[in-house]
């Protein structure tokens, strides 16, 4: 028996050693061939080879070795090779179920089945934006994430984001991005490099992060090589832009008559005489009365945006890759002097960023990962500032000014914001901004197999350098006002109104240096199939220096260091039953000794009552239902202060000598200040974290095969220890004047969110619904204030930000009403003026009638809904977004006409709108109240009658695109190609209709938000 089996083994060893080669074709299941399937021998190390254009290859292997054909979007097929020299193979395509999906956690990947905690994981694919920052894209595409955009400025066009609102009226209100376990910007990120986008909500996914998860944390992995032959995919996309709302102002002879209304309806003589009114309407004097619309002269009807992209991955069993670069060119809506031929005024921003990372297998259980990227920033802008340019081009009326005079002189009312247009966009020179970030990063992981099964060792270290500089190169022409009266030889009268700049430089420079250091040990394991254990240990240090020049400020040049043991431990029953406990222990060097640690615990647990047997019997539509709650503490170490710099070291006192805050001897009725050494800071020893309290109640599901999906959560949150100033400590105190700080503020947030998807195929054709919504309502608890006899006079008790104003009653009628109506100590009143209500019934209207009105200029709900289909190589999709449960209050010059005199353009909507007119229409209900030359302080305060909504809802995109066939690519050389139309922002549906109601600004004076028509094509190598 024995000399038979040695036979038999010698026999098969020498079968299997029999080399043949093997060829054949792969196809889909609508028999088209499939190009770039790979093929390998299984258990062999090597590149292995990828099918041709026609779906052919050719390997080379023995007989009874099985051959493994994989391809993204496919089941992986594994064939064992015996006589047959041809295989053919038919590729089935994935059906990823719901309870099998893996996502990101805080501490490695897990089955979606068996989370605990809120978190939202992002299809990528979702994120489109025209743009240079993905922060667009986030409202309305990711559940619990706000977001707002206040800018369309290319270089500053990128989005605020909260994850479930603003909890804090403390200094940090962001949260936390990690890519790649580092702490890095959303900003600069390419959306190309992006393989899998995380958001982490409560507590039991954020507590590892101790001080610094209390806003929540953002994950995103980058995207690594494969192992296969080289995969080069290519993007490329040309957009249009041009604007969502632009403010429209009257021309010049309304302009004139509306300023002739506002001084004869208060008793004053008029501005213009009806023979200036002919000549301003036949322009028969464009020098003293031109008409400029200063809007259409300036802002071009739109601007190009390029963006170019290239990756390319492969590698073998030792070593893959992923290799990527990209570009983008932001043009600018100004209109520009093409008699500038040296440089550039116009507002564009361009961007490189590249990327590397490399994985390489040293051992069987030692892998290495090494990664690479960084960007360069550069942002153009005219010479003019930001707020000088908008508030000149809203500012300037119509009749005001030309660009030049007839003689030559550059016309100008002033400096600053009062200069002209023409000066501030083209002649001032330009400003150049550039941001420069190089980030580094290596990752050892470590099976320690061979120690025990399921251990597993994970060390990082990073080190990224960020730098930014400025240059700013300015000047301007001598500038010249004239007269209304001419010489007595019809000259123009003119007088200098601005003294001419030559050339001069400033400039300046800031950066700092991140070190990151994270060590992990991972431990797993299965027992008798039922009981899954896993626990999580990992340390984190951090060093952060400022390499900005502080001159003589010894403490901001000293770097910032902060460490963190966290860990947690997970339980799982028969994929039904899940438990978790999670803690992050932190330390920071900028609080005192005694309060420089913090201890972060969060438990959580879940019931997937679909893998109940009795489920599982009767109710086999049901695929997933998982109930979950979370309960933890978090916490967030941002301490700056009024001026949002960073505070450091908060627990040392500080003196210096000051004579405002020196010594004061004097009696009640005279102050005798003496200088002397006195307290410039007031040590706070006792300062320490803010803390999160969270609770979460949320549910997974997935229904019906999984074509209906989605997860719904309920949350509580209460912020205690927020970081503020005590403005209220009297004087008796001998402080002198300087506020001690303390951890005095809390607050309340509430709310939900959710996300679904129904995905339906019917032959060929594949549909999918979704939608997002979030819900967020804050509440300041306690705040450092002092006491009122009115309760809404204080923040207790109302939200953060919380818009504050009069409440409007309507317009007066007349003497009458105004003569039987509470004193209003705002400045005189007469009929059309504004009537407020005496909220404290004392018979006078004044600040203690200020109350709590509408909401918060930051959205409280955003939402989402799209659908997609795809049939044939057509696609299409379409994302609705809105926003609501936020107002504001209008006001400025624009808004309030005549104001400032003669300074201030008029919107149409006040000449178009019903408003109270002397004799002609004293409506007590118009829409604006009767125009006032000069100012009438009564009306220009906020109030319910200035309050507008700022809620909108939009046609956030629309993406149109057809993938051709496999057969036409390949004659082109190419696996795949798609040639798509992406629209955004393409129309906006508001009540409010003066401005983009998204920017949610006061007065308009902000550069628009783009609306934009993109053709792209990608194509892969």
């Amino acid at each position: 028996m024995a000399i038979i089996a040695s036979v038999t083994c010698i026999y098969a060893q020498d079968t299997t050693q029999v080399a043949i080669t093997v060829t054949g074709i792969v196809l889909d299941e609508q028999q088209e061939p499939l190009q770039g399937v790979t093929v390998t021998v299984k258990d062999q190390p090597g590149l292995g080879i990828s099918t041709n254009g026609k779906g052919e290859y050719t390997v080379k292997a023995n007989k009874y070795q099985w051959l493994v054909f994989s391809f993204i979007g496919y089941d992986q097929q594994e064939i064992l090779i015996k006589d047959a020299v041809k295989i053919d193979v038919t590729l089935k395509e994935s059906e990823q179920r719901a309870v099998d999906e893996v996502v990101v956690t805080a501490l490695g990947r897990q089955r979606k089945a068996t989370v605990t905690g809120a978190i939202t994981t992002v299809d990528v694919s979702t994120l489109k934006t025209s743009t240079s920052s993905i922060t667009n894209a986030l409202a309305g595409n990711v559940a619990g994430v706000l977001a707002m955009q206040s800018s369309g400025q290319p270089g500053s066009n990128t989005s605020e984001f909260w994850i479930r609102g603003i909890s804090t009226f403390g200094a940090g209100t962001s949260a936390l991005v990690l890519v790649d376990g580092f702490e890095r910007s959303l900003d600069e990120i390419n959306i190309e490099d992006i393989e899998t986008f995380t958001v982490l909500k409560d507590a039991s996914t954020t507590a590892i992060y101790g001080s610094r998860g209390a806003n929540g944390v953002v994950l995103i992995t980058t995207k690594k090589g494969k192992m296969d032959k080289v995969s080069i995919n290519a993007k490329h996309e040309a957009s249009y832009n041009t604007r969502t709302f632009t403010p429209e102002f009257v021309d010049g002879y309304t302009y004139a008559k509306l300023m002739n209304e506002a001084r004869t309806t208060r008793n004053e003589e008029p501005f213009y005489s009806n023979q200036d009114l002919t000549l301003i309407r036949n322009q028969l004097d464009p020098d003293l009365f031109p008409d400029i619309n200063w809007m259409d002269m300036f802002l071009k009807p739109g601007a190009f945006t390029q963006r170019t992209s290239l990756n390319f991955d492969g590698g073998g069993a030792l070593a893959r890759y992923f290799v990527s670069g990209s570009y983008i060119d932001e043009g600018g809506m100004y209109e520009t002097d093409e008699n500038l031929k040296n440089y550039n005024t116009n507002a564009n921003y361009k961007r490189w960023n590249y990327r590397a990372n490399v994985d390489m297998n040293l051992t069987k259980t030692t892998l290495v990962r090494m990664g690479v990227s960084g960007s360069l920033g550069k942002q153009n802008l005219p010479g003019g500032t930001y707020r000088e340019i908008w508030a000149s081009l809203m500012g300037q009326n119509p009749i005001s000014i030309p660009i030049k005079y007839s003689t030559g002189q550059v016309a100008s009312r002033g400096g600053a914001e009062r200069q002209n247009p023409w000066v501030l966009i083209t002649q001032q020179g330009y400003i150049e901004n550039w941001d420069n970030k190089v980030q580094t990063n290596v990752t050892l992981e470590q099976d320690l197999k061979f120690v025990t099964p399921g251990l597993r060792f994970v060390g990082r270290f990073g080190y990224d350098n960020n730098n930014k500089n400025y240059i700013r190169r300015m000047k301007w022409p001598e500038g010249w006002l004239a007269e209304r009266q001419r010489e007595s030889n019809g000259e123009l009268r003119l007088r200098r109104t601005i003294a001419e700049q030559l050339l001069v430089q400033t400039s300046d420079a800031s950066g700092d240096r991140l070190e990151t250091l994270q060590g992990e040990m991972h431990y797993r394991k299965t027992i008798n199939n039922d009981h899954s254990i896993g626990a999580i240990v990992q340390y984190t240090q951090e060093k952060k220096v400022n390499t900005s020049r502080y001159d003589t400020d010894i403490m901001q040049g000293i770097e910032r260091r902060n460490q963190r043991l966290a860990g947690r431990f997970t339980y799982g029953y028969q994929s039904r039953y899940f438990f978790d406990v999670n803690f992050g222990y932190n330390g920071s060097e900028n609080f005192a000794t005694g309060h420089q640690f913090g201890l972060f615990p969060a438990v959580s647990g879940a019931w997937n009552i679909a893998e109940e047997k009795f489920v599982r019997d009767n109710l086999t539509w049901m695929n997933m239902f998982k109930i979950r709650y979370s309960y933890g503490k978090v916490g967030n170490d941002i301490i700056r202060d009024n001026n949002n710099n960073p505070i450091r070291f908060p627990y040392l006192a500080s003196f210096g000598t000051n004579t405002e805050a020196g010594y004061n001897w004097g009696d009640i009725e005279s102050r005798n200040i003496y200088s002397g050494l006195t307290y410039s800071r007031i040590a706070s020893n006792s300062i320490t974290w803010e803390v999160s309290t969270k609770h979460d109640l949320g549910l997974d599901f997935s229904l019906f095969g999984d074509k209906f999906s989605g997860a719904l959560d309920y949350f509580h949150e209460r912020r205690d220890g927020i970081y503020m100033e005590r403005q209220y400590v009297p004087d008796i105190v001998g402080l002198m004047g300087q506020d001690p700080r303390a951890n005095v503020g809390a607050t309340l947030s509430k709310g939900f969110d959710g996300q679904m998807k129904y995905t339906q195929k019917i032959n060929n054709l594949s549909l999918t619904a979704r939608g997002t919504m979030t819900y967020s309502k804050n509440e300041i608890l306690e705040a450092d204030e002092e006491f009122s006899n009115y309760p809404y006079t204080n923040r207790t008790g109302f939200r953060v930000n919380q818009n504050r104003g009069l409440v409007a009653l309507g317009l007066f009628n007349d003497y009458d009403d105004i003569r039987n109506s509470p004193i209003q100590n705002f400045g005189r009143t007469a009929p059309g003026d504004i009537k407020y209500k005496d909220i404290n019934g004392d018979g006078t209207i004044n600040n203690d009638d200020v109350v709590p009105v509408g909401a918060t200029r930051y959205p409280n709900l955003v939402y989402g809904f799209g659908l997609s289909a795809s049939w044939n190589g057509l696609d299409a999709s379409v994302l609705f977004q809105g926003a609501g449960k936020s107002s504001f209050f209008i006001d400025g010059f624009t808004v309030y006409p005549f104001s400032s005199g003669d300074w201030g353009n008029i919107l149409t909507d006040v000449a178009e709108s019903n408003r109270w007119i002397l004799g002609e229409n004293e409506d007590p209900n118009a829409v604006y109240p009767r125009l006032s030359y000069a100012g009438s302080a009564n009306n220009y305060r906020n109030s319910t009658y200035w309050l507008r909504e700022s809620s909108y809802l939009r046609i956030k995109t629309v993406d149109l695109g057809y993938t051709f066939s496999r057969s036409l690519a390949s004659r082109l050389g190419l696996k795949t190609m798609r040639l798509y139309f992406l629209g955004t922002n393409l129309l906006t549906f508001s009540k409010f209709k003066m401005w983009d109601p998204e920017m949610n600004s006061t007065n308009g004076q902000a550069y628009p938000l783009a609306k934009s028509y993109t053709l792209g094509l990608t194509v892969n190598l």
